[in-house]
């Protein structure tokens, strides 16, 4: 059953009612204000993921730091040493990281070729 609560636009809450109620826990008349905005904030804090325990720091400095912490944090997530959530984190920050190594890179090559383009007119 649907939440029986409707918007100030007319339309109707789209949330489910909790049992023995017309209500959603946020429209529910017979839940205090305050008790629904603690929750809220409770509620979010409760789904943050800290890890039980430090991981050990590792030095990423190149590609194949960042692939050895993908290959690290594959077999954390398999050996179920290591949250999903933080493991997803982690995948995303290496590709943001693996992007920044391949521009770097391309920079420096555009820097040398730059460099032999000039000593050649240099010379020419």
């Amino acid at each position: 059953m649907k939440c029986e609560f409707i918007k100030s636009d007319g339309s109707q809450c789209h949330a489910n009612a909790m049992s023995n109620s017309d209500y959603c826990y946020l429209h529910n008349p017979e839940i205090a204000e305050e008790t629904k905005r603690l929750n809220q904030i409770k509620g979010g804090k409760n789904r943050a993921v800290m890890l039980k325990e430090a991981l050990p720091p590792m030095k990423i400095q190149t590609p194949d730091d960042t692939v050895s912490l993908l290959a690290d944090t594959i077999g954390r997530v398999r050996g179920g040493e290591m949250d999903i959530k933080v493991a997803n984190c982690l995948g995303f920050l290496c590709g943001h990281l693996l992007k920044a190594f391949e521009v770097a890179r391309l920079n420096d090559k555009v820097e040398l070729i730059e460099r032999i383009v000039l000593e050649k007119r240099k010379y020419s």
